[in-house]
C-alpha cells in the first residue's frame, strides 16, 4: 500500500500530452497523409491534433481520465473516491463545454477514445472525418 507522498508522486507523472494513444493517431494520420499541428492554444481545450485547412480537430481521450463508459472508464479509486468523482466529471463537463465552442466556431470534432484505438476501423474513421 503507498502513501499520500508515493501516490503524489505517481500522479503528477501522468502526462496530458504526448501520450503513447496520441503517439498512435499521429502515426496513423501521418502515413494516411494529413499533416497537423499539435495542442494549438488557440483553440478551445487545446485539440491534440489539429488540421487547420480543413477546420477539423481530434482529440484523443484517456478512458480513465475523461470518464468514457468502456469497463477501463468506469473504474473508480478505491481511496479517495468522492474526489475522483467529482474530477472526472469536471473534465467530462469541460470536454463537452470544449467541444461545443469549436463547433460554435465552425470546427468539425472527432473524439477518440484511448479503448477504441485498436479497433479494425480506426483508419476508416479517420479518413471518413478528415475526408
Amino acid at each position: 500500500m503507498e502513501n499520500p507522498a508515493q501516490r503524489s508522486r505517481m500522479m503528477a507523472a501522468v502526462k496530458g500530452k504526448d501520450t503513447q494513444p496520441e503517439f498512435v493517431v499521429r502515426g496513423l494520420c501521418h502515413s494516411l497523409g494529413y499533416r497537423y499541428r499539435l495542442h494549438r492554444r488557440d483553440l478551445p481545450g487545446q485539440p491534440d491534433l489539429v488540421f487547420s485547412s480543413r477546420r477539423k480537430v481530434i482529440f484523443v481521450h484517456g478512458c480513465f481520465w475523461h470518464g468514457h463508459r468502456c469497463p477501463r472508464g468506469n473504474r473508480v479509486p478505491k481511496n479517495n473516491r468522492e474526489y475522483w468523482l467529482a474530477k472526472v466529471e469536471r473534465n467530462r463537463t469541460r470536454d463537452k463545454r470544449h467541444e461545443h465552442r469549436l463547433h460554435s466556431l465552425g470546427w468539425g470534432v472527432l473524439v477518440l477514445w484511448e479503448c477504441e484505438l485498436r479497433l479494425p476501423n480506426l483508419k476508416r474513421r479517420i479518413v471518413r472525418f478528415l475526408g
